[in-house]
């Protein structure tokens, strides 16, 4: 059987595994990105000792690998007598490791916002939290673009670590079509569905900073 015989006979299964990959994708993505926002910003306004907590929390989140925690979550919670289904653990894992790493980049983006603007909003009359949502986070977002689309890449790959807790995923389905077949041609399949993604994503971010460019 050729290759492109191959890819037609395996893609079904392949697309099915991909669909898994972006269900998990998407709702990372719609949870993780305001979740990072109100971390960000609580991490510049918020009391010092939320402030120290969410910085203990994103030293661990992003100074461990992702693949270690997911270990911890799924196989060490059960002697702790916390049973929980495994796309539970995927998706509270990654909502933690992605919050942590897309919140310091919104934070990073707050703190280059000018000093003369939290006064001027202090002037109208406007709380620190009107001013966080009305004027700093806005611009804060608009300049963390390119950065985000990085992330948003990454977790695109990052996905693949799904299949070590016993998810069928798209590597998952690759895999077991290699051990099956014999052939890496599902690897290759594979490998291209996740280029696709990535570009899709890349040309969605390259949208976005056209419409909402920093400089405004």
């Amino acid at each position: 059987m050729n290759f492109w015989q191959y890819c037609l006979d395996a893609l079904p299964l392949l697309l099915e595994g991909l669909l898994f990959t972006l269900i998990i994708f998407a709702i990372i993505v719609a949870i993780g990105f305001p979740l990072s926002v109100v971390v960000a910003s609580l991490k510049t306004i918020g009391p010092k000792w939320l402030r120290r907590i969410l910085g203990v929390y994103t030293w661990i989140f992003r100074g461990t690998p992702l693949l270690l925690q997911l270990f911890l979550v799924y196989y060490a919670l059960p002697h702790l007598g916390i049973v929980l289904s495994p796309n539970t653990v995927i998706i509270i894992v990654y909502l933690l490791s992605v919050t942590a790493y897309e919140s310091e980049v919104i934070r990073g983006g707050m703190a280059g916002i000018d000093n003369g603007q939290y006064e001027a909003a202090k002037a109208l009359g406007m709380s620190r939290v009107q001013t966080m949502r009305r004027i700093i986070t806005p611009q804060a977002i608009r300049k963390v673009l390119p950065t985000t689309c990085s992330e948003a890449i990454i977790l695109i790959k990052d996905t693949t670590l799904i299949s070590a807790v016993a998810e069928f995923d798209l590597l998952r389905h690759a895999s077991n079509l290699v051990r099956m077949d014999m052939r890496i041609d599902a690897y290759v399949i594979a490998l291209i569905l996740y280029l696709i993604i990535a570009s899709i994503i890349t040309l969605i971010f390259s949208k976005l900073e056209k419409r909402y460019p920093a400089n405004i």
